[in-house]
């Protein structure tokens, strides 16, 4: 401990813990520290808190110290104080710097006041122990005061605190002890100087008395300087420039205090009661501070009454109990929110039959009783608590013991002297700390990150972590995923996501629409415009500007493009004699800003090179006038446009457009800037292979002093190894694979190694990826693995938290190249930052970049048949095989259906018999021969009968599903055309109900079996022979060609299908998918209305699935007499695109027609197989060239493909 009076004690505290220095093991080595941070004091005081055993109890200590000036100055909070006037003159420097100790008692007081020209002032003013700094700009009393930032606590401890105040330009930095704090200020204190400043009392510029205030400093301050100018010592020698005002004394003299330190439940005080020449009655007085809500204050018993009194803390209330017998004779409360560290005063009285409490004197509250007994103290007053060896029952604690400091005890209001307590010569106590107040702020400065809201108790603080988007002991670790990407492999799908692009690092989350109905998967970011807009020409200005404000703020926007593989955003122009860039060789007309910050200025438009002064016309070489390089720089009557996408990622985002030809008579333009689109996670797909034990990678030291979190992804088929090792002298931290099913994170911040383990129920050696989340703050270390409960470690409550590393951070090993780790690490980051894997991995031996086998974690996100494709970084679903569409194969295939509209799929077309004469028909069609098949959709109707699915062949054998007249479901089979058609009946009933239903039907020979929705499955046999032959087309709806069909089945085909149907499957082969997906590429024809729709969805479409995926670039160089339409409502947008989606449909079904009639023509018999087309690059394509049977029924030529 150290003090500079003798009184009022300190601990020495390291790193928040109490300092422990070991001695000696012998009586002649010297044991030597040096102190972390330096202490200034006249007295030191040592606590021994154990003996050598083997030896006797002996010290030899001496100390070393530098020499210190001080000059110091004491105020006595009324009018005393110091004035400062500088000398006028040009300053030749903008830096500024006042520092200072200070001292007090109070809670409160201005300690600087600093005005200078144009009314501008700082206050620096000491408020409920907290240091605030103050803005007012106007000299008058009503002038607004703005706080810049408030800085410590607790300073009222009659101990020296440093304060330092800094200004540089518009920062201001303030310093109160350790801790420091920036601030901007506004843009008016520049250039702003101190003329005048006041010290502990506030003096207005060119009065000559200070302003009485109860604020005024009352106390000590020492080595006060501006600049370098030691301002006390001035005012010792009486320089012109410092006036002395009031009552200043340039020495420091003090209080002397006592307080006493409650610590924990074995702390009490006792003190002799009332002796035999009171008067009777009772008087109480102290003060005491805590953070804790409830504890014991003091308890004595009633002699004349045989009850006991309690005066404790019950929700940071004040309340008095008098219980006897078991029963509460008399209750009262006073006061509130008693535990926020402050000093508070209570007095307990009672005198002529009047009891009373009060909280604070004027400023708290009081509460009264007359009670019909008096109220007299025993032998023995309890503080704090009881005597855990009490026998004689004399005091007794219903409640928590209090955790605290008290001073200023009265008893019959003489004080009570706690020296002497101290001494054994008064009273009795146990636990506690006389003479020294121990409380800490642990919420100052605040371990709670991101926004947290800090609160605590005696011993522990607590962060609220609720609305930050944050978790964790200290709200270190982000809720949210790093990017659209990670998403969409925990398996969602579009909608609007909260994405935190550095995890745990300073940047706030930020809300994105992600894209997921394509292979990429798209972060789109909106701004404040992104319409087609009308320029329209001003009065007074040749030019038009438009700034864009971004939902996101820049650092959010800036770490996005950075982190994205590729970014994107549409920028185009309409014009009518209007020109843009003025090319080839003028100055442009028009520009825009992009990029950090404000932007940088871009003489380039959408489809080109940055620096071409080019638009994408000119690069693609087809403007419409080949002598320039944009469309509107032709300068012609006719509306025309300059659109294309920017992709160079360093000069997005969009900023601001200015377009400059638009003054001219008879000029017209528009423009539109799209939303911010990016793909891609440099992140999430990051990895190493480290293919031997003694293999590694090794990065810069890893800072985490305070707090630490460390993610990553792993997958081997080894049994143990290291991820990752970093040292320190003493310190460590280490996350290893200790065995197939247990991952260890050790560390050590100078308390002993802490281990935290996190055991898998499978083995982790399973070659499939494994997530690690680990943390370490100040209270906790935490361990995650893959979705599994975490496990913790609470942290020591008094002991060191800093982790002091300084060895090189090894991954995938140790520095001893021993315990190494084979296998892949992916997506490592430590506090929200992501180390390069790959490139390290590049030019280390024995490591190597990327890492394959996603799908056998992966895989399982391919849902209906998708088939998982590996790729060199991350995977995609092939859904070629599935009816269903999207990223994940899970999005539903659904149209509909009039009355009138027919789809038919033709599996093969016949050979001209001229061609083949003397060929069998048996010969001919024997190669699509079914024996089987796997059929499934789902449908909505109100319609009933209705035929849902025909199956014909060219043997006149069919397979019709439908709905007969009692919404039951019908299988037909004729699979023998000489036979009439069996009819397979389901027990289902209200199958034409408006809901959605899903069929499946299996068939194996002559056994059926079909189910519906989520009934019983019902099995059926058949009597025919079992092989469907010669399969000639699928139709979905309305038979066209229905001289095949039976009567019964002609008049139901006649009234055609009303309704929805979905994800539609036979065998291998999805028609719908084909016809609405590819129309132009397969063998299916489309006759009446199909409208593609979400109606077979049983959850709502999500009305963004498909936004932002077509650019006017693709209209580049359209020219027509017709005005853009400009500033569309987003309904109206989509209306527009509706009829212009149904027009090009119109038009790709009439060439479908046509390419299919030309391909009738054109088809000859040619007895000899066919080989199969090459499916579309994309994903997505719906059928594997119309192979018929399924995989585990097998036609008699599973070779012939059809498209």
């Amino acid at each position: 401990m150290f003090s500079d009076t003798g009184h009022n004690w300190k601990q020495y505290r390291q790193e928040d813990s109490i300092g422990v220095f070991p001695g000696n093991s012998n009586a002649d080595s010297v044991v030597q520290y040096k102190l972390q941070q330096p202490v200034i004091a006249r007295f030191l005081r040592l606590i021994p808190l154990d003996w050598n055993p083997s030896g006797r109890i002996g010290l030899r200590l001496e100390t070393y110290g530098c020499p210190y000036t001080s000059d110091v100055a004491s105020f006595d909070g009324g009018s005393s104080g110091l004035l400062y006037r500088l000398s006028p003159g040009p300053r030749q420097t903008t830096r500024q710097i006042v520092s200072l100790k200070f001292k007090t008692l109070r809670n409160s007081g201005i300690l600087l006041h600093a005005e200078g020209q144009a009314g501008l002032s700082l206050t620096l003013e000491l408020e409920r122990g907290k240091l605030l700094l103050l803005l007012r700009q106007g000299r008058s009393s009503s002038s607004e005061v703005q706080r810049l930032v408030s800085l410590g606590s607790l300073l009222d401890d009659q101990h020296w605190h440093q304060v330092a105040v800094e200004q540089l330009s518009a920062h201001l930095n303030l310093t109160v002890d350790k801790n420091t704090q920036q601030v901007q200020i506004p843009a008016e204190f520049s250039h702003w100087h101190i003329e005048q400043l006041s010290v502990g009392a506030v003096q207005a510029l060119g009065s000559q008395k200070p302003v009485i205030s109860k604020t005024n400093f009352h106390g000590c301050l020492e080595n006060l300087f501006y600049n370098g100018l030691n301002l006390i010592d001035l005012a010792k020698q009486s320089d012109h420039q410092v006036t002395v005002m009031g009552n200043v004394t340039f020495s420091c003299a003090e209080p002397v205090s006592v307080a006493v330190t409650f610590t924990g439940p074995q702390s009490f005080l006792q003190l002799p009661g009332a002796t035999a020449s009171s008067s009777g009655g009772v008087s109480v007085g102290l003060q005491f501070r805590t953070w804790n809500k409830a504890g014991l204050l003091l308890t004595f018993d009633l002699p004349q009454q045989g009850g006991v009194v309690w005066l404790y803390l019950s929700e940071a209330k004040l309340r008095l109990q008098i219980h006897k017998a078991g029963r509460a004779l008399l209750e009262l409360s006073a006061g509130s929110g008693l535990n926020d560290g402050q000093w508070h005063s209570v007095e307990l009285n009672s005198r002529r039959g009047r009891l009373t409490i009060a909280v604070d004197k004027e400023e708290g509250g009081t509460a009264h009783a007359s009670p019909s007994f008096p109220a007299t103290t025993g032998s023995r007053l309890f503080f704090g608590g009881c005597p855990l060896d009490d026998d004689s029952q004399e005091c007794r604690n219903p409640f928590n013991v209090f955790q605290g400091c008290m001073r200023l005890l009265t008893l019959d209001n003489q004080p009570v002297d706690l020296i002497m307590v101290q001494q054994r010569l008064l009273g009795n106590y146990s636990q506690l700390q006389i003479d020294m107040c121990g409380i800490i702020d642990r919420c100052s400065p605040s371990h709670c990150e991101h926004g947290g809201s800090c609160s605590q108790s005696w011993t522990v603080f607590h962060c609220n972590c609720s609305d930050s988007g944050y978790s964790g002991a200290t709200c270190h670790s982000s809720v949210y995923q790093q990017s659209c990407e990670a998403y969409k492999h925990q398996g969602n799908t579009s909608g609007h996501y909260y994405i935190d692009v550095d995890g745990s690092g300073p940047i706030k989350p930020q809300l994105v629409y992600c894209n997921m109905t394509e292979e990429q998967t798209w972060m789109v970011i909106q701004h404040n415009n992104t319409d087609l807009t009308r320029v329209r020409p001003s009065p007074g200005g040749n030019q038009h500007s438009a700034h864009f404000d971004y939902s996101s703020e820049d650092e959010q926007l800036l770490a996005v493009i950075g982190q994205s593989d590729y970014c994107e955003q549409e920028l185009s122009y309409h014009c009518r004699k209007s020109r843009l860039l003025n090319t080839p060789e003028g100055s442009p007309f028009s520009w825009w800003l992009g990029g950090p910050g404000p932007g940088r200025l871009q003489t380039y438009w959408g489809g080109a090179q940055p620096g071409s002064q080019q638009c994408s016309c000119g690069l693609q070489g087809n403007c419409l006038d080949p002598q320039h390089y944009c469309n509107c720089d032709a300068n012609r009557m006719e509306w025309a446009n300059d659109s294309g996408l920017l992709t160079h990622k360093e000069s997005l985002p969009v900023r601001s457009v200015v377009l400059g030809d638009i003054q001219r008579p008879g000029s017209e333009a528009a423009y539109r800037v799209g939303p911010l689109r990016c793909h891609g996670d440099k992140n999430f797909w990051n990895a190493a292979f480290f293919d031997k034990e003694t293999s590694y990678l090794h990065f810069p030291t890893f800072h985490g002093e305070l707090s630490a979190d460390i993610s990553f992804l792993f997958k081997t088929t080894a049994s143990s190894g290291v991820f990752l090792e970093n040292l320190g002298i003493r310190d460590f931290i280490r996350i290893e694979l200790s065995s197939s099913t247990e991952v260890l994170f050790s560390f050590d911040v100078g308390n002993g190694p802490l281990e935290v383990r996190v055991a898998s129920g499978v083995p982790l050696n399973d070659d499939r990826w494994h997530r690690v989340r680990a943390e370490r703050n100040v209270k906790e270390a935490s361990l995650r693995l893959d979705e599994l409960p975490a496990a913790t470690q609470e942290a020591p409550a008094d002991g060191h938290f800093h982790l002091q590393l300084n060895s090189q951070l090894f991954i995938g090993g140790t520095a001893s190249r021993q315990k190494g780790f084979r296998g892949c690490i992916r997506s490592l980051q430590l506090n929200g930052v992501t180390l390069d894997l790959e490139q390290r991995a590049q030019i280390t031996p024995g490591v190597r970049p990327g890492c394959p086998g996603h799908c056998s974690s992966y895989g399982s996100l391919c849902h209906n048949q998708g088939r998982c494709v590996e790729r060199a970084s991350g995977f995609y679903c092939d859904c070629g095989l599935s009816a269903y569409t999207g990223a994940f194969c899970h999005r539903e295939v659904s149209a509909s259906f009039k009355a009138e509209t027919s789809v038919s799929y033709t599996f093969k077309e016949p050979y001209e018999l001229s061609r083949n004469s003397s060929a069998l028909p048996s010969s001919i069609y024997s190669d699509m021969t079914l024996r089987g098949e796997n059929i499934s959709l789902s449908f909505r109707t109100g319609q009933s009968p209705a035929l849902l699915l025909y199956v014909g062949s060219y043997y006149r054998e069919y397979l019709a599903l439908l709905i007969n007249k009692h919404d039951k479901l019908e299988v037909r089979y004729k699979l023998d055309s000489s036979r009439d058609a069996e009819v397979l009946r389901s027990r289902v009933r209200s199958l034409a109900n408006g809901q959605l239903h899903t069929v499946t039907i299996r068939r194996l020979a002559d056994t059926v079996s079909v189910q519906i929705d989520q009934n019983a499955r019902e099995d059926f046999n058949l009597t025919s022979d079992g092989e469907f032959n010669a399969i000639k087309s699928l139709v979905l709806g309305r038979v066209q060609d229905s001289d095949d069909l039976d009567p019964d089945l002609a008049r139901l085909s006649s009234l055609g299908f009303a309704g929805c149907l979905s994800v539609v499957q036979f065998n291998s082969i999805c028609p719908l998918k084909a016809a609405l997906l590819h129309p132009g590429s397969s063998p299916v024809l489309i006759t009446g209305p199909l409208v593609q729709s979400n109606c077979g969805s049983s959850t709502p479409a999500n009305p963004y699935a498909a936004e932002n995926t077509h650019h006017l670039s693709d209209q580049s160089g359209s020219v027509g007499s017709g005005q853009p339409l400009v500033n569309a409502i987003r309904t109206d947008s989509a209306l527009i695109g509706g009829v212009i989606a149904v027009v090009i449909f119109v038009i790709v079904s009439v060439l479908a027609i046509t390419a299919r009639f030309l391909y009738r023509r054109k088809e000859t018999y040619q007895n000899q197989e066919v080989k199969g087309v090459k499916p579309d690059e994309s994903p997505e394509f719906p059928f594997t060239g119309g192979q018929a049977d399924s995989h585990d029924v097998s036609g008699e030529n599973p070779k012939e493909y059809f498209i």
